[in-house]
């Protein structure tokens, strides 16, 4: 055998195994790598808030701004990342027993983010729940400061009380050698204002002094006339209930609204009427109002709920959902990485900047004075003067394991 013929058959041979090797390269068919599946499980997000009862007025308010925040957030599509967010609302109708049972319930069905507690009672309440079963809170618009620093797992997506008094407190530059006046019913909710003002106010260097009527009274000239005599340089009015019209009449018919700066919260859009003739001349702290900034955030939440009208506490629940997306984003459902993803966290919301702090997750944000203008019966509310979160940034507190 010649050597071209011992050459073509190494040759032909060395063809042999290429093509056996590229064979055992490509493989079969079932031993062909997979695709690769993209993961559509749901994030699952509990909202226990009042849907009935007496604050259904501000539930509502919240969950439309959750909506309108959680599409903002999402940019329209609802999911973050591949994952859709599955929205359950579950009414406590203002009952802490009820948004308890609804928590544990939400919290069984694998749910690993709760946000809502429209009233105070409700979110000390299921934030306990929250730390038991190692799952994010994120609660508003409940303005108990008892709810910040109360554990790790429980953020808050609005502003506490002392928020509002640090607000009031803007209205008289420095406290030092002022007079202040409390007049509040004599019931819970007055009694917690008239103890934050001493605390804030009085702790500044303001003399603090308080009327405190009696819940049932329909009569208040005597009153009025008692806020009159004392001649304070700030009179701050925490009211609530079906008596503030005639409350606020007496007052203006006695002169004191003109004759010192008053001072109260302004409410949601629905509760201005109660003011009356009053109205044009009280001074308002103002957690939010319609208009009261203009940004990105408050002009998506504008065209998304019914009508344009922004209230009150709209921005809780849009920021709440900016909460969740962002905590979801960075975590997916491992709870202590959601924790530490919010703990520093800063955002533009409808308010402006918002920061949490990460040492006892309180919302630093900003606060605003506000008056009413008339043009007939129509009251509308305008800027005075923002607040800026520093100024209006409560003391830190320890956090609770």
């Amino acid at each position: 055998m010649g050597a071209a013929s011992a050459i073509r058959r190494v040759l032909s041979g060395a063809a042999i195994v290429m093509v056996a090797a590229g064979i055992a390269a490509c493989g079969s068919p079932q031993q062909a790598a997979a695709p690769t599946v993209e993961d559509t499980t749901p994030y699952k997000v509990g909202l226990v808030y009042s849907q009935s009862g007496p604050l259904a007025s501000y539930g509502q308010q919240y969950a439309e701004g959750f909506k309108a925040g959680l599409t903002y957030a999402t940019k329209g599509t609802g999911k973050v990342g591949s994952h859709p967010v599955d929205v359950t609302e579950t009414d406590d109708a203002g009952d802490p027993a009820k948004a308890v049972s609804a928590a544990k319930d939400l919290i069984g069905k694998g749910v690993k983010v709760l946000a809502g507690s429209t009233a105070s009672g409700v979110g000390l309440q299921v934030a306990p729940i929250a730390a038991q079963n190692k799952v994010l809170f994120i609660s508003g618009p409940a303005a108990t400061d008892g709810l910040t620093g109360v554990n790790k797992y429980t953020f808050r997506s609005g502003r506490q009380s002392y928020q509002d008094v640090l607000t009031a407190k803007s209205f008289i530059g420095s406290p030092t050698g002022k007079k202040v006046l409390v007049f509040a019913q004599d019931s819970a909710f007055g009694q917690a204002n008239e103890a934050a003002v001493k605390a804030v106010i009085g702790g500044a260097g303001a003399t603090v002094s308080s009327i405190l009527v009696p819940a049932a009274t329909n009569e208040f000239t005597t009153f009025a006339k008692q806020a009159l005599d004392a001649k304070p340089d700030l009179l701050f009015v925490a009211w609530a209930g079906t008596t503030a019209p005639a409350m606020w009449q007496a007052l203006d018919q006695q002169g004191v609204l003109g004759s010192t700066t008053v001072v109260t919260g302004l409410d949601i859009r629905a509760a201005w009427p109660t003011f009356g003739a009053a109205g044009t001349k009280i001074s308002f702290l103002a957690h939010y109002f319609d208009g009261a900034v203009t940004n990105d955030a408050y002009n998506a939440l504008k065209g998304a709920v019914p009508g344009g009208k922004v209230d009150l506490f709209h921005p809780d629940g849009f920021a709440a959902a900016q909460m969740v997306v962002h905590a979801l984003e960075a975590s997916g459902s491992d709870v202590d990485a959601m924790i530490k993803a919010l703990e520093g966290w800063s955002f533009d919301g409808v308010k402006g900047k918002m920061t949490v702090r990460a040492a006892d997750h309180a919302l630093l944000q900003p606060m605003f004075q506000a008056k009413l203008t008339a043009s007939g019966t129509d009251l509308k509310a305008e800027l005075v003067k923002a607040v800026s979160p520093e100024d209006a940034s409560p003391p830190a507190v320890a956090l609770k394991e």
